[in-house]
């Protein structure tokens, strides 16, 4: 019998760790292989860690170190012959161990990820912007360029191949592990014939704000690691042109020129209706385009800000959530 090692990066999640170890033994069950079940804690405060030890987890308390770290410790306790991340807030679906293995044995691909999805809980801006990530369910798999670590699977030699993931990233560990297990020949494949539910969603618009930020925080360090990449610097370019017009705006309204701000003010708008409608097209949903062009131009700013901020140094630590 197959065994499978699940690792699970945690801080703070108490209201979501039993759900997903619970959903990840399920689906280990129905695949009829052995599970390994490893959350690494990042110094949490509540019952997360009790939690996760009554449901037959192993728990490593790690304090300080980042997501990246968590796992790569994690996993170097794993003695499975296949290895899964999964985030402490994700709940996988009861097929996710059986639909992904026989893609593996068809020879499909390597490394594989299903799509996810907000509860019906979620208020509008979280499921939106969870939406924008979903392929057409008419194309079960896609092949891409890299894959999110909110649930990633793999067999263990692909991990070993590559020297795991990069811990010096405090974010965007997924996108530079998963490049370079491509760059290494490995076959990146999403699923969405079932998705993986995100209960982790942001609860206010503080959080969602917050957590851009800190994703958005990461573009600098990858193209230390990476070298220079007009794909890695497009977004956060255009987030400075972004405030470089607004900038220019201001100061045409000021100065007495309220139609050159204007033009300004729609230069900015254009490149987040843009990304709205490319994200937005497959679904045939004018309301989710609208929603994504608001939540895309204020994402616009925040990766700005986050940009400046890493050149000066001066972005905050944030505990690794898993």
């Amino acid at each position: 019998m197959s065994r499978i090692s699940i690792v699970i990066p945690m801080f703070n999640e108490a209201r979501h760790i039993g759900r997903t170890l619970l959903a990840a033994q399920k689906a280990a069950h129905a695949a009829n292989v052995e599970c390994e079940l490893i959350v690494v804690d990042n110094g949490s405060s509540d019952d997360g860690p009790q939690i996760a030890r009554q449901l037959g987890a192993r728990v490593l308390s790690m304090p300080g170190l980042t997501i990246g770290a968590l796992r790569n410790r994690g996993t170097a306790i794993a003695s499975g012959e296949w290895l899964a991340f999964v985030d402490a807030d994700i709940e996988m679906p009861e097929d996710w161990l059986t639909s992904l293995f026989k893609l593996e044995g068809d020879g499909m691909a390597n490394v594989f990820s299903l799509d996810l999805h907000t509860p019906a809980a979620a208020p509008w801006y979280a499921t939106a912007w969870q939406r924008r990530t979903l392929r057409p369910v008419t194309q079960a798999t896609h092949i891409v360029g890299w894959l999110p670590s909110a649930n990633l699977l793999m067999r263990r030699r692909w991990f070993d191949k590559v020297g795991g993931f990069n811990e010096t990233l405090r974010t965007g560990e997924d996108k530079e592990f998963t490049l370079r297990l491509r760059e290494h020949g490995a076959r990146l494949l999403s699923a969405n014939k079932s998705v993986a539910l995100h209960w982790g969603y942001e609860m206010n618009w503080r959080e969602w704000m917050g957590k851009e930020m800190w994703r958005q925080g990461s573009h600098l360090q990858l193209l230390r690691s990476h070298g220079f990449s007009l794909r890695l610097l497009r977004f956060p370019l255009l987030s400075l042109a972004a405030w470089v017009l607004d900038l220019l705006a201001i100061s045409a309204l000021l100065n007495g020129f309220p139609h050159h701000a204007a033009i300004m003010v729609a230069m900015t708008l254009l490149p987040a209706l843009v990304l709205s409608v490319r994200q937005s097209r497959r679904q045939h949903s004018l309301g989710l385009t609208l929603q994504l062009w608001g939540l895309h131009w204020v994402r616009l700013h925040l990766a700005g800000a986050a940009f400046i901020l890493s050149l000066c140094h001066r972005n905050a630590r944030r505990p690794a959530r898993g």
